[in-house]
């Protein structure tokens, strides 16, 4: 299959299939504390601000809003407190989100992103090379996890012999070899 995103044979199709430049466009968590959520996602990863509010209605309470972006974008994160401020991170054990996977253009930004973790000691979860893509996971100051990760360019995905993704889950992606894109 050809996409816009990219050439995969599916090991299963849907019989009415979603029009394949349907993308994910941004993501809105709930956090306990907004000026906890931006020292991290502006101030060590690097988002811009693209509209942050206090007390704003919303879901029957009111609470803040925070939206973030990277290169314009109107949002691709936006985080809320209206019905989480002050609360604990979601348990291990329940249903509901695994993790946000942020995507980034290169092997070099995803370089400086562990940069930047590393500069102010962010504990790295797991670092995995996955074939299609290299991905470095972290938890946020919520306890949300975040996939950092870049992809591979379609034609070096791994794939059986009919064409179908060929996944790994490790081994180990090499930091030390990813921090050598900066040189």
């Amino acid at each position: 299959m050809t996409g816009p995103q990219g050439t995969i044979t599916p090991i299963a199709t849907a019989p009415d299939p979603i029009d394949p430049g349907v993308r994910i466009g941004h993501t809105h968590l709930r956090t306990a504390d907004i000026d906890r959520i931006r020292d991290f996602y502006v101030g060590v990863l690097g988002f811009d601000v693209i509209s942050e509010a206090r007390d704003v209605p919303g879901w029957g309470t009111t609470g803040d809003i925070l939206f973030i972006s990277a290169g314009g974008y109107h949002h691709h994160l936006g985080f809320n407190t209206w019905k989480s401020k002050g609360g604990p991170p979601t348990p291990d054990g329940v249903a509901g989100l695994h993790h946000v996977a942020l995507a980034y253009p290169t092997r070099k930004a995803l370089a400086d992103a562990y940069r930047r973790l590393r500069a102010v000691d962010w504990p790295i979860r797991q670092h995995t090379d996955h074939g299609t893509h290299e991905a470095i996971y972290i938890v946020d100051p919520d306890g949300n996890t975040l996939e950092l990760m870049w992809d591979r360019p379609p034609e070096r995905w791994p794939r059986d012999d009919r064409g179908h993704i060929d996944a790994a889950f490790g081994p180990d992606l090499d930091l030390d070899d990813l921090l050598r894109e900066l040189d």
